[in-house]
């Protein structure tokens, strides 16, 4: 089974950004699954995952922010996972294709957030793309245990990628 990834660009500004955001989708989400231990999991168990990815504007994201998560403001990454339950993350029990879930980014944010914080663009949309995955596979950050487990999984695949530990503060 293979991992399914859709992409819809919905704002072409991302194309003004990013020489070719599919293929940094492509390879942010595959490098989660070659080194993320529920993502390999799920292959393991011959899980098909399935993510769809929406580059979207802050319009979009502001809306789906305020209606689903009751923060009347854009963010930059929004994940929607298909697999929380009110008893948390629920791998799939069975092989074959299995929806984990959306993920959309808000183009204006990313790219306000990337110029203040002195990252390239794709550097900064490679990191919310490994991150957002993570959320879509079960992992967060609310806890400290569980924050250290994902910032860890994301500083040593954005380190493949030769991109800096976002978590370092100067």
């Amino acid at each position: 089974m293979t991992l399914s990834i859709d992409t819809a660009i919905s704002d072409p500004a991302w194309e003004e950004s990013c020489d070719d955001c599919e293929a940094v989708v492509e390879k942010a989400i595959h490098a989660v699954f070659a080194h993320a231990p529920v993502a390999k999991g799920l292959l393991k168990k011959k899980v098909a995952p399935e993510i769809s990815v929406v580059l979207a504007n802050d319009d979009l994201v502001h809306t789906l922010n305020r209606d689903y998560r009751d923060k009347d403001k854009p963010t930059n990454i929004l994940s929607f996972a298909m697999l929380d339950t009110d008893d948390g993350w629920q791998a799939p029990d069975h092989p074959g294709p299995c929806a984990l879930g959306d993920l959309v980014l808000a183009y204006e944010t990313v790219k306000r957030e990337a110029e203040v914080e002195g990252k390239t663009f794709e550097s900064h949309f490679t990191h919310l793309l490994i991150h957002g995955t993570l959320h879509l596979l079960g992992y967060d950050h609310i806890e400290d245990e569980a924050a250290e487990e994902m910032e860890t999984i994301e500083i040593q695949i954005l380190n493949e990628f030769g991109i800096k530990n976002p978590y370092i503060t100067a």
